[in-house]
């Protein structure tokens, strides 16, 4: 199930980044009261989280230390590099076998510790954590007068 909700994850990034698509570099950072503050702040939270996670999980790629960093302030670089994140996630569990999904993985902290946990569980909190920034984003186009995703 867990191609299933990298596939759907994939579709909902799709369609938010269409619809934020019109939205001028001022509504973009404006503090709308999201948890991130602003449209722009809640994408790149969702991208660098992504980068944390699939560090963790496949050792490789660049991961940011601060989580609400803006790691790009232009719509169509954010939308490149989400797209790409996107399709490293779909791509790396259509490699994983069933056994590989209900292992562990370990990974370094930024305090140096080493955490070993469950995959199936890490994952499902990956795809939970989206969909709850993604209800935020909603929230900052309908604050900014625009139209939710379908």
């Amino acid at each position: 199930h867990f191609m299933m909700f990298a596939a759907y994850n994939q579709s909902a990034n799709g369609r938010l980044y269409e619809a934020a698509g019109d939205l001028g570099e001022d509504e973009l950072g404006r503090d709308v009261g999201a948890v991130f503050g602003a449209m722009l702040g809640t994408l790149n939270h969702l991208l660098a989280v992504d980068r944390v996670w699939m560090k963790r999980f496949t050792g490789e790629g660049d991961a940011p230390s601060n989580t609400a960093a803006i790691l790009y302030r232009a719509l169509p670089a954010l939308k490149q590099a989400r797209e790409a994140e996107d399709k490293r996630i779909v791509d790396w569990l259509g490699g994983m076998s069933d056994k590989a999904l209900a292992g562990r993985f370990s990974y370094m902290t930024t305090d140096m510790r080493t955490v070993s946990q469950r995959l199936a569980p890490a994952l499902s909190h990956l795809f939970n954590h989206q969909t709850h920034h993604r209800g935020q984003a909603h929230m900052c186009l309908t604050v900014l007068g625009r139209a939710s995703v379908p």
